[in-house]
């Protein structure tokens, strides 16, 4: 049973007394928030207690009223850094009631469960300093923590947030801990993962065979072994990350191989801003994310003398640099006095993996070492990635640090619903009241391991929040696992999503739009209502319904999803379509390199339209122009070719190519066949490449803009929102954004991921508002 903390207050007695209790939403449990609030009351002369419950904080406050005003407006104003308070409501109590102390109490559960449990949070300068102090008891202790940092949602089974509840249950404190866990006095104070070397969890470092290695000290054993090119599993918060010497190219090509990835970049970690600052330029926003409390990698450009391999990001002016947020990430990194890759522990395309022992199972080829704990990991997630997109954060994965951070929504859920997501990049969301909770980055569901760690993740959310969905919201692609898992839940009002409203519905929802809104949704593909591809959608939308205004003309997929891969066929198909079946393939550099067997076969399927459906999405022409620009046949990973093309670009003033817009037909098509057949003229002519690259992004924000303008002269004014994938490139964002502003209200995501991993959302949004239509509320 919990212990309370009590101080004698001597509070007046009198009729001057009055009671309020006070209920805090958001951030609050698992932050410092409860002894803050009871070193408040103590410097206010406030009687009563304050306790967690399955919904938030409660505070039964006591006191005079101009005290009690006292109290209320530090609450709102002074709360930990961690906190984030996003409801404060209060009501009288009687003030019979009160007690002649203030007390943290026992928490309670309570009917209507919200998450308040916070996100893990990178390690506060002081305890770092403990563990770098030799004459501290934590001296070299990788499970130091406090009320401002640790593990959090990665450890907790059930709410509220306290020790019995997480995996750190299983560690009974030592005298020395549970002193500082009762003393309000101290930043440990009622610091649910306390813990140290006398009672808390410990390392140990295994051979590839599971065998523990004798050494008195794991990580320096580790260390040593980085050192000399060896791989090693290293388990932090949220699963394993698979570890090498970020300036050793022999490692991290060993790395590439086993790990079975080509060329998607790694990640690096590096302890300190300065560390950072040697591997990449970096402005003062960059700075502010790499050092911010939910410590994501961010992606920088990297300087051309970086001291890393250049395996770690082939072929990419950017690189993922992420600042060690674990004491056992800084004290490793301590000890190699080198970046070091930090990737997640897995093979392409399947979970990381976050027990010891299914780690060592998937790992094995893999990984030298494995470098583990006995802290259990109850929820696995992967690191978060933001980049700095239009002059602005753009959160391109959210995981780590953010999750489970919910979403203030304007327009309440009358029922709970769960959306289930997209094929790529899932992630799922619960809205609740009115709070939107987007879980943690699951990955492409391609495979049974990651399809079961989604429906784990899901069971996981709807325990924590109690309350089971009314309404499941799902994409109208009837192949997708997600669609699938939607449609076998029972007992609940099945509503499907068209992609593109969803993505256009998830920037909305983030920046407290109702609607009407002009939305842009340019991405890959998404299942459209006609059962064709989509992805390059002007809509007018707003919950409930949306209007398809504009889109691209299509290009043929010759082989379906292969073409994705081999992009050189996408160049023939938009070739043959520009030129008439007619395209000067001999003088484009592209087709020299690709096998003519495969060139005639190809030729043929598109003639036939055999294995060959149609593609309306922004990313396709991106894949086209790409392999036509920079001669490149293949894609090694989703959004290459894109990303390849938008670094390439030299000049952001180019001159657009030509392109037609046919407004007679419904929806208005955007013709891009005149820029093709310019861009490979430009090619034959051996132009730069940049400056071509940047005539190609000038044609798409140019032709943007213009059908913009154009809708909304007809349609009236109305705010512009930019979604998708596709605006995860910062060209083509900044462009649109430029182009329209300062005339039009443009908004583009920030918190919320605009490719795949943020769909959720929207699709939450749209099924909440279709229920209610049809249930006619």
């Amino acid at each position: 049973m919990e212990r309370r903390s009590a101080i004698g207050l001597n509070t007046p007695r009198d009729d001057r007394v009055s009671g309020r209790t006070i209920r805090l939403r958001g951030i609050v449990q698992g932050v410092g928030l409860r002894p803050w609030v009871y070193r408040l009351a103590s410097e206010e002369g406030i009687s009563g207690r304050v306790r967690n419950d399955a919904a938030g904080v409660t505070i039964d406050a006591f006191g005079t009223p101009s005290a009690l005003d006292r109290f209320l407006a530090r609450l709102r104003d002074e709360p930990p850094n961690a906190a984030v308070i996003t409801a404060l409501k209060w009501r009288p109590a009687l003030a019979s009631e009160a007690p002649g102390h203030f007390e943290i109490a026992a928490s309670r559960p309570a009917a209507a469960r919200r998450v308040s449990i916070p996100a893990d949070i990178a390690t506060c300068p002081q305890c770092l300093d403990e563990i770098f102090d030799p004459q501290n008891r934590r001296y070299r202790y990788p499970f130091t923590n406090c009320t401002n940092c640790g593990p959090r949602f990665t450890i907790v089974r059930e709410v509220p947030y306290d020790r019995r509840s997480t995996t750190m249950a299983a560690f009974a404190m030592c005298e020395d801990c549970r002193r500082e866990y009762e003393s309000v006095e101290n930043r440990r104070f009622h610091a649910e993962p306390n813990a140290c070397p006398r009672c808390g969890p410990r390392l140990s470092l295994l051979a590839a065979d599971g065998l523990e290695l004798a050494t008195d000290d794991p990580i320096r054993a580790a260390a040593q072994a980085l050192r000399r090119g060896m791989i090693v599993a290293v388990k932090g918060l949220g699963g394993f990350h698979l570890a090498c010497d970020a300036t050793d190219a022999t490692a991290v090509s060993a790395l590439r191989t086993r790990k079975r990835r080509e060329e998607k970049p790694f990640a690096v970690m590096v302890r300190t801003l300065a560390e950072a600052e040697q591997l990449a330029l970096l402005d003062d926003d960059e700075r502010q994310l790499l050092a911010s409390p939910e410590r994501p990698i961010v992606l920088v450009r990297r300087r051309e003398d970086a001291r890393i391999a250049a395996q770690v990001a082939p072929r990419n002016p950017l690189v993922g640099v992420i600042l060690a947020y674990t004491p056992l990430h800084h004290l490793l990194l301590a000890e190699c006095a080198r970046p070091l890759v930090m990737t997640s522990g897995n093979l392409s395309e399947e979970p990381i993996a976050y027990r010891n022992d299914e780690a060592r199972e998937r790992l094995c080829g893999v990984a030298d070492l494995f470098l583990v704990h006995d802290r259990e990991i109850v929820a696995r997630c992967d690191d978060s990635v933001v980049r700095k997109i239009a002059g602005g954060p753009c959160v391109m994965r959210c995981s780590r640090g953010y999750v489970p951070r919910p979403l203030p929504v304007r327009r309440r859920f009358p029922r709970p619903v769960l959306a289930c997501g997209a094929q790529l990049k899932n992630t799922f969301c619960l809205g609740v009241g009115d709070e939107a909770y987007l879980g943690p980055h699951i990955g492409d569901l391609d495979n049974l391991e990651t399809y079961a760690s989604f429906e784990e993740s899901i069971s996981r959310m709807e325990r924590f929040l109690g309350v089971v969905p009314r309404i499941v919201a799902h994409d109208l692609h009837p192949d997708y696992l997600s669609t699938r898992y939607a449609l076998s839940r029972r007992d609940v009002v099945h509503i499907g999503v068209q992609h593109h409203h969803a993505h256009i519905a998830s920037a909305m929802a983030e920046h407290g739009l109702e609607g009407p809104v002009l939305g842009v949704a340019y991405d890959g593909t998404g299942y459209g209502t006609d059962g064709t591809a989509w992805g390059g959608e002007l809509m007018l939308a707003d919950y409930a319904r949306f209007e398809r205004i504009a889109t691209f003309r299509s290009i043929a997929l010759a082989g379906g999803d292969r073409a994705i891969r081999d992009v050189w066929r996408i160049a023939l198909a938009a070739l043959c379509d520009a030129f008439g079946g007619a395209p000067p393939l001999g003088e484009i550099p592209l087709f020299r390199s690709v096998d003519q067997n495969s060139l005639a076969t190809v030729r043929r399927m598109l003639d036939a339209r055999l294995n060959a459906p149609l593609a309306r999405g922004v990313g396709r022409y991106f894949d086209a122009a790409g392999a036509i620009i920079l001669a490149t046949a293949a894609s090694r990973y989703e959004g290459q070719i894109a990303m390849m093309l938008n670094f390439a670009a030299r000049s952001e003033r180019a001159q657009p190519y030509s392109y037609e817009l046919a407004t007679a037909s419904h929806p208005w098509e955007l013709d891009l066949r005149p820029a093709l057949r310019e861009l490979a003229a430009d090619v034959i002519s051996t132009a730069d490449p940049g400056a071509v690259a940047a005539r190609f992004h000038a044609t798409l924000v140019h032709a943007t803009a213009t059908m913009l303008r154009e809708i909304l002269g007809r349609h009236g004014r109305m705010p512009i929102v930019l979604s998708g994938g596709c605006f995860q490139n910062d060209l083509l964002a900044r462009g649109v954004l430029e182009a329209l502003s300062p005339d039009y209200d443009v908004y583009l995501h920030h918190r919320v991921p605009p490719g795949d991993g943020g769909i959720a959302l929207g699709q939450a949004m749209v099924a909440s508002a279709a229920a209610k239509n049809l249930a006619g509320e």
